[in-house]
């Protein structure tokens, strides 16, 4: 089966350039829909990929379309590989049916790693130039006099949980956390 999937980020913009385009190249069946690509769910790419099966081809107007960065595109391609389905992209001209455009998604994976790589050794030495010069890293204690107001506030039963966190500042993750430690004793 053919699929067909066509995105645009906002209700304003127009899908009609995307269907028209893969209307040209053909289908079975079309999931489209204006949501943003920032959100890893996206309803109807959901729906898109619980139906691909293998031996199907998954058609998108250009790779942007299908997914939210890099990384994001690779886990993509890597779960249509696994699962057998190829993918056809209209604007950079690629089909994972062919020996170029499955050279071409190769490429694309080594860069991204070469670039996962890079940002781990980046971190690593950022990390340990900050320990020479004594910064220890994380998130910074909360105050153990504002837990024990917002423990106090608490049990007065008197307050929700986010009342609480608004007079404190104490985050509700903190307050649960001190109460589990108290309930544990």
């Amino acid at each position: 089966m053919i699929i067909a999937y066509a995105r645009v980020s906002t209700e304003q913009q127009s899908l009609n350039r995307q269907i028209d385009l893969l209307t040209g190249f053909g289908y079975e069946k079309m999931f489209t829909e204006k949501f943003t690509g920032t959100k890893a769910n996206r309803p109807e790419f959901d729906k898109v990929m619980l139906l691909l099966r293998k031996g199907d081809v998954l058609v998108v107007e250009s790779l942007s379309r299908l997914s939210r960065s890099t990384k994001d595109l690779l886990n993509i391609l890597d779960e249509l590989e696994k699962r057998e389905v190829k993918l056809v992209s209209l604007k950079e001209n690629i089909d994972t049916a062919t020996p170029t455009g499955k050279l071409l998604v190769t490429v694309l994976s080594a860069i991204c790693q070469f670039e996962r790589d890079l940002t781990v050794q980046r971190t690593r030495e950022g990390l340990k130039a900050s320990r020479a010069r004594g910064k220890v890293g994380g998130r910074p204690k909360t105050d153990s006099k504002l837990i024990e107001k917002a423990v106090k506030l608490y049990e007065t039963k008197s307050y929700s949980v986010k009342e609480i966190t608004e007079l404190t500042g104490v985050s509700s993750a903190t307050l649960y956390r001190y109460l589990s430690k108290q309930v544990a004793f």
